[in-house]
């Protein structure tokens, strides 16, 4: 199997996309500059830093949107507890899509966009994450 290993996103605004995903999930990011397209770096987790992290988390970027806004990804974060995630998402500026769906055998998935307008995922999988 080929693992995921980098995601990428787009965004309007820089500072109030990485004001989100500091509040709401505590990532990490850094801007590059001008020099780079504006890209920010994105830190998920520390699994290879830090030993206990979680195991097979990825890490990744945001880029600045084009004017025809074309582009679009979806990606899933694993959460501990889903109800508790969804009211950082909305106190933080993001809407909620879906009504919390059971996945058998997996866990709970609802689905958000960002501030961004960034379709994402929330799971809390079933068992330890």
């Amino acid at each position: 199997m080929n693992p995921v290993v980098h995601f990428e996103m787009p965004y309007e605004n820089w500072e109030r996309m990485t004001k989100f995903y500091q509040n709401v999930f505590e990532w990490k990011t850094s801007k590059l500059g001008a020099e780079m397209g504006d890209y920010v770096l994105v830190t998920t987790a520390e699994s290879d830093a830090k030993p206990g992290a979680p195991a097979g988390a990825i890490n990744g970027g945001f880029f600045p949107k084009r004017p025809d806004g074309a582009q679009h990804t979806c990606l899933v974060i694993g959460v501990k507890d889903i109800r508790q995630s969804m009211a950082k998402v909305k106190k933080a500026g993001g809407e909620l899509v879906t009504d919390v769906m059971s996945i058998p055998g997996i866990g709970q998935y609802v689905t958000f966009l960002d501030t961004e307008k960034n379709r994402v995922s929330l799971l809390e999988p079933v068992g330890d994450m």
